[in-house]
């Protein structure tokens, strides 16, 4: 017989055993998704908005029953980590989520550079990496687990230029200031070479570092420039304020444009009635009629939660995440290759209305996301939509499922 001695312990080893069971069985079930984003410095608003964007669609994911794979239902925990917007810390960003963390999918990295230094690994290491960065050069056969979830220059300025070309037809010179790093430097040729096709000459393209603060020599220069045009392509939203502040104080009226303008509310109060008028790009209003009811929800949401009004940044990530569980549950399965090989055939509902991935013309693969492009015009301190264009390869998607 055995003692009783002995059948406690056994009870208690069998009690032991089934809870590190069942807490091994929750840990499998919760799905890490990773976010690398500045948080930090000039373009913090626009990370603190893809954390929360990106946590919203987690809540609402588990909400409705999770991630559904081969009979189980994956919850979704978000780690995020500040990239600070430099390579350096976007490799310490990528190796803190996939080495400590667990991380095997990226919901969303801002910045060229860190992403760059993150997508070195994460291509590695068989890792799927959602990015909103604007280097053309991070796509293509070349990355085949890298995915675009927000609309580029690439798709972005020949919408914009055209349009402002066609409400400006007078215009005929331009100045560009890009910030000097990865970001600016993939992205200043792409403008040169619009602009040219559309008969405007640049007559000056300077550079800035995303910690400067005095922007004086460089507005003098483009005050004594007279250009028609001064256009902002990738500065963060205060800097590009501070930059048509200190433009209005020279005297220089014309056409001002900012491309990477997600972050309104910081643009305004750091330019005040200077950047009236300022065309902008990835901005939209999401109170008006062509914002979707989810795009209302949200916007009233994050109004009341970090009083700011919703951004594309911020429905980046919701629309990743989203993007995710749908290429997820059409591989059924969590291994990143065969989610990322998922994906370019899926038609998902982003928090524009039905999506889809294209852009294999222009990057040699499909890895964009297809949404709407959309310029906004700056009027009364808030951005008003003046064009809307869904992508003609996302209406074909589109016929085809129906």
């Amino acid at each position: 017989m055995l003692s009783r001695r002995t059948v406690t312990c056994a009870a208690v080893l069998f009690i032991a055993g089934s809870l590190g069971t069942l807490a091994s069985a929750r840990a499998q079930d919760t799905l890490k998704v990773g976010l690398s984003a500045p948080m930090s410095g000039p373009a913090a608003s626009w990370g603190i908005h893809m954390k929360w964007g990106a946590e919203k669609a987690a809540e609402e994911i588990n909400r409705t029953g999770g991630i559904k794979v081969a009979g189980k239902a994956y919850k979704v925990q978000v780690i995020a980590y500040d990239n600070k917007y430099n390579a350096t810390e976007g490799a310490k960003t990528a190796q803190l989520l996939f080495n400590r963390d667990g991380v095997d999918f990226v919901i969303g990295s801002l910045g060229t550079a860190p992403t760059q230094a993150l997508q070195s690994i994460s291509e590695r290491e068989g890792k799927l990496l959602f990015t909103t960065a604007f280097g053309k050069a991070l796509k293509g056969p070349k990355f085949p687990l890298t995915f675009t979830q927000l609309n580029t220059p690439v798709e972005l300025l020949p919408q914009m230029y055209g349009y402002i070309k066609k409400v400006h037809p007078n215009v005929k010179t331009v100045a560009l200031l890009n910030p000097n790093d990865a970001t600016g430097q993939d992205t200043e040729p792409q403008s040169q070479k619009l602009w040219k096709s559309l008969g405007v000459e640049v007559v000056s393209s300077d550079w800035f570092e995303r910690s400067t603060t005095e922007f004086q020599p460089i507005v003098s220069k483009f005050a004594r420039l007279k250009p028609d045009i001064i256009e902002i392509t990738n500065g963060p939203p205060t800097t590009a304020g501070v930059v048509y502040k200190e433009l209005a104080v020279q005297g220089w009226k014309g056409v001002k444009i900012v491309v990477a303008s997600s972050g309104e509310r910081d643009f305004v109060t750091s330019g005040g009635p200077a950047v009236e008028g300022t065309y902008v790009g990835n901005a939209a209003d999401m109170t008006g009629q062509a914002a979707t009811d989810l795009q209302k929800r949200l916007n009233k949401l994050v109004m009341d939660e970090i009083q700011q009004p919703l951004s594309p940044l911020t429905l980046c990530t919701w629309d990743s995440m989203m993007a995710l569980k749908a290429g997820i549950e059409k591989a059924q399965s969590v291994d990143p290759k065969k989610v990322a090989a998922a994906l370019p055939t899926i038609v998902f509902e982003s928090s524009w209305g039905p999506a889809a991935f294209g852009g294999a013309e222009n990057y040699g693969t499909p890895q964009q996301m297809l949404i709407p492009t959309v310029i906004s015009q700056i009027q009364n301190g808030k951005p008003v939509e003046v064009l809307r264009v869904l992508p003609k390869e996302l209406e074909e998607k589109l016929k085809t499922k129906k």
